[in-house]
Formats: C-alpha cells, structure tokens, sequence
C-alpha cells in the first residue's frame, strides 16, 4: 500500500514545494520511500512550471532538503481523488479543495498544520515577496507539521506490510 500525501499552497512555489523537500527526506532517513507517493500543487496557476522560489531554496538547502527538481503545477479535482492526504498550508486553500472534491471526498481535505504539535496557527504563512526570515519561519512551522504528519502515518505503513 502506498499512502500519497499532497501539499498544497497558492502558487506551488514556496510552502508547498518546501514540504514536499522536508516531508521526502524525512521519509528516506526512516526507510520508507516505496511506502509514500508525495507531490505538491497550487490554487493558483499563475506560477504554472516554474521552479521553487530562490529564497525558498535556500533556506531549505540550508537545512539539507533539495528543491532543485521542484516544477510547479495546479491543482486538480483528481489530485483530491489521488492522494489520500491533500494538505492545505492555509485556509483558502482548504476552501478550494473542499469546493473542488467530489462530494464524497469533501472531508478528505485538512489543514497541514493539524499534524504539528506545539503550533498555535492552523496556517503556514506565506512568505512570497517577504525576507529570508520569513521562508526560516514558514521551514520551521513545515518541519514541525511534517514531523507530526510522519509519525501519525507511521502505524498506517506498518499496518500494511
């Protein structure tokens, strides 16, 4: 059983292909890459192929993740279908993805953060157009919500081998 996990943020270019570089390398320190399929997405297309943004970058290779392969794309009605966890970084992206799910799957949405322990906003903030601090900031709250997300699938992974 693979267990996919979407980020999903505005333009795919900070927040969302930031965890995906965090949530990745924590799944390979832990050996289970065959156990995830993961992938991120954007509400907005108006970053459509383009790479991770600079700052966003070098932030997160500063803290040993990789952003290099990183192309953005929008979201689709079938990513929510696809991926069993599609994560929204804020609360206009879980708007988006609950208004574009199946109605079956209106539930399946959620806040990235509701992972993270000891975090007292539901939202990752965008830090587009802000400061080196603000893309540290938005790391720190990702490495958080990827920490929780990992150790809550964890028994899920082992449940099925």
């Amino acid at each position: 059983m693979t267990i996919g996990v979407l980020f999903v943020c505005t333009g795919n270019i900070c927040r969302s292909p930031t965890a995906v570089g965090v949530f990745r390398t924590m799944v390979r320190r832990a050996g289970l890459e065959d156990a995830f399929q993961i992938d991120s997405s954007g509400t907005s297309v108006g970053h459509i192929g383009q790479t991770a943004s600079p700052l966003a970058v070098e932030a997160a290779k500063r803290r040993g993740y990789d952003l290099s392969a990183h192309r953005a794309r929008p979201l689709t009605n079938e990513d929510i279908e696809r991926f069993d966890y599609p994560l929204a970084m804020d609360r206009s992206h879980l708007a988006v993805m609950r208004w574009m799910a199946p109605r079956s799957l209106v539930e399946r949405p959620q806040m990235f953060l509701a992972f993270a322990d000891d975090v007292r906003s539901p939202e990752v903030p965008d830090p587009f157009g802000g400061r080196a601090r603000d893309y540290e900031r938005a790391l720190d709250l990702i490495e958080k919500g990827c920490v929780g997300l990992l150790s809550t699938l964890i028994p899920l992974v082992k449940t099925a081998t």
